[in-house]
């Protein structure tokens, strides 16, 4: 396994990172906590997940496996970057009630202690905003936020689902403030098919320092072999892949995509991961195995070296939007 800083803090990470959100709605706990070990044995230190996984009914259903896993000992703990998310309402279907959502001081405080029980542990490493809430301002999330590390329950903050903006707004009041880090690092959706965050969203994670943590790398699939599997297998595409297909020019794009990396010998679920991996800014992208043998070659990409032709051919079928703000200004 290959490792990088987490942005500008001296956190050393696993260029890929184990997403767990699959953990209980579609692998139950048994298989969740063979991944985890593979996931170690293999060298990935950086773990996430998010307190409402689980979904549902099962809210915190995740964490919980996590922390199932963790009491089993072995250092387990030790070795792992923990990542959580706080934002999503906690409460029981149905049951909707003030401050169980979002970034209040008091949410968080809440949030954080309901998480630190299900993972089973007294502190997490890198505590992340799920998403902007327009109705907190930043100083008050940094308070709590600076409450929380005083009190050792977390060591960093990041953002996910942030524009731009509020990634600049953000680290500009931690700085006022001082003594608060700011935000570490950034969540986004970042992959092949979906370059919109070249724009705005990873600059300004570069400008202020922040690891960029690319989630969906495959596109919900679309990016993994979907029409050779369609082909060779009669399996057909499901979800956000079979919406996406039935647009022809969208077809037309993933089957030139898929014709370049047979031209080349390479796996298109690699690729996309290996190309994530050359990108500026990008700490490691998430990778959600619902499988062992999804993490097998989820590794795999980790050694995978993309020729400058490949790359330049990647561009051609998947431009990116250009710099910012040439993009649209010019």
């Amino acid at each position: 396994m290959k490792y990088t800083q987490l942005g500008r803090t001296g956190l050393k990470v696993s260029r890929l990172v184990l997403g767990t959100m699959n953990f209980g709605p579609q692998t139950d706990e048994t298989a969740s906590h063979a991944i985890m070990d593979a996931a170690l044995d293999a060298g990935i230190n950086y773990f996430d997940t998010a307190n409402v996984y689980g979904w549902g009914e099962n809210k915190g259903r995740t964490e919980e496996i996590i922390g199932n896993w963790f009491a089993r000992g072995g250092d387990r703990r030790d070795k792992v970057v923990l990542a959580t998310k706080v934002y999503g309402n906690m409460a029981a279907d149905g049951e909707v009630w003030p401050n169980h959502d979002k970034l209040s001081a008091l949410n968080i405080r809440r949030a954080v202690d309901a998480s630190l029980k299900r993972l089973q542990t007294d502190y997490i490493d890198v505590y992340q905003f799920h998403h902007i809430d327009r109705s907190t301002p930043f100083e008050e999330i940094w308070q709590a936020i600076d409450v929380l590390v005083q009190q050792g329950k977390i060591l960093y903050a990041g953002s996910s689902n942030f524009p731009g903006y509020k990634i600049a707004q953000a680290n500009e009041t931690a700085a006022r403030r001082g003594g608060t880090i700011g935000l570490v690092s950034e969540q986004c959706l970042y992959n092949l098919a979906e370059r919109r965050a070249e724009m705005e969203v990873i600059p300004a994670a570069q400008e202020y320092g922040l690891g960029v943590i690319p989630w969906s790398p495959l596109h919900g699939g679309l990016l993994g072999g979907v029409i050779k599997k369609e082909v060779e297998g009669g399996r057909r595409a499901s979800g956000r892949s079979a919406d996406a297909l039935a647009n022809t020019t969208v077809r037309a794009q993933i089957q030139a995509y898929e014709d370049l990396l047979d031209k080349h010998g390479l796996e298109p679920g690699e690729a996309a991961l290996a190309w994530l991996l050359t990108r500026p800014g990008v700490t490691g992208p998430i990778v959600g195995p619902r499988t062992a043998q999804q993490l097998e070659s989820a590794l795999r990409a980790v050694e995978l070296e993309l020729s400058e032709e490949v790359l330049a051919s990647l561009d051609e079928i998947f431009p990116g939007p250009g710099p910012s703000p040439e993009a649209f200004a010019w």
